[in-house]
């Protein structure tokens, strides 16, 4: 593929008692645009006694896109904030200079047999917002726009792209798109991007310039503005990016930032218990003794 920068192969990491598949930050890619963290959850299957429980863990300096394909999940935070997504839905939380949250298995299913897939999306906020008032926004798949071009269907889960704008309220011109069909068709739409872009393959496969790449992998792109490829029948992708910031971004733990002095303080309240409570939460995730990414 010769607008093929790199092709980022994912990788297993463990959050808590889940695999999940990492793909950002990659040593040779910290970024693409503003996304600076992408975990690929499961599909997995879940017994009764298997629940999604990540304690109370603070962040900074981002904003997290949480987008399921199967399953549900309570989303809690220090704002007051208490919602349960499901497919299709966005979970859109702004850290700013600090917020907490947890992640469970909603109630009704904690003892029945369930699925858990989805994406979770780091952001990473412009200098400007970097220590912003935290804010939490959920948007309804039915508010998400989303299209059909022959035969194709297209979802713009975030940011503007084709003329159009999702409601996710993001802090930085980006943009993350869903592209699936169920028949072998030719796509091109790098007139419609800008910035840094990549791809990535959740089914299917996609072929350009006789090249074929599969699922779970990630295709950076050279020049956004010649997206072009050939996607096989029953593939779904997803084509994000946006524009690069001029700063480098700092990530460690559950921290970003653009001064390392940020994280560094972030660091020592959280160990010193001066990040707010989620309210009705009592369990904490400690601050990891080694320098680990996400969570």
């Amino acid at each position: 593929m010769s607008n093929t920068k790199l092709i980022i192969e994912e990788r297993a990491a463990n959050i808590g008692n889940f695999l999940v598949g990492r793909l950002l930050p990659f040593r040779q890619k910290r970024m693409v645009g503003p996304f600076i963290f992408i975990d690929h959850m499961g599909p997995v299957k879940m017994k009764e006694k298997d629940n999604l429980d990540v304690a109370m863990h603070p962040h900074i300096g981002i904003s997290t896109l949480t987008f399921l394909f199967e399953g549900a999940i309570v989303h809690r935070d220090s704002l007051g904030t208490e919602i349960e997504i499901t497919p299709g839905a966005v979970n859109w939380m702004t850290a700013g200079k600090g917020v907490v949250h947890t992640e469970r298995t909603p109630e009704r299913l904690r003892n029945s047999t369930k699925k858990l897939h989805g994406l979770q999306i780091w952001v990473a906020l412009p200098l400007s917002d970097e220590q912003c008032k935290p804010s939490f926004a959920h948007v309804s798949g039915d508010e998400i726009p989303n299209w059909e071009d022959d035969g194709v269907q297209f979802k713009l889960i975030a940011g503007k792209a084709f003329g159009k704008q999702s409601p996710v309220p993001v802090y930085s011109p980006l943009y993350f798109i869903e592209i699936k069909s169920e028949k072998t068709k030719n796509i091109s739409i790098g007139e419609y991007l800008f910035g840094e872009s990549a791809l990535y393959i959740l089914e299917g496969s996609i072929t350009s310039d006789g090249h074929t790449y599969e699922t779970k992998q990630l295709l950076v792109a050279k020049d956004s503005t010649l997206c072009s490829f050939e996607i096989a029948a029953n593939s779904t992708v997803y084509v994000f990016g946006g524009e690069p910031f001029s700063e480098e971004r700092f990530i460690e733990w559950n921290f970003v930032a653009s001064d390392k002095n940020l994280i560094a303080k972030a660091k020592e309240d959280w160990k010193n218990n001066k990040f707010p409570s989620v309210p009705n939460e009592t369990e904490r995730i400690p601050l990891p003794e080694q320098r680990r990414f996400g969570g």
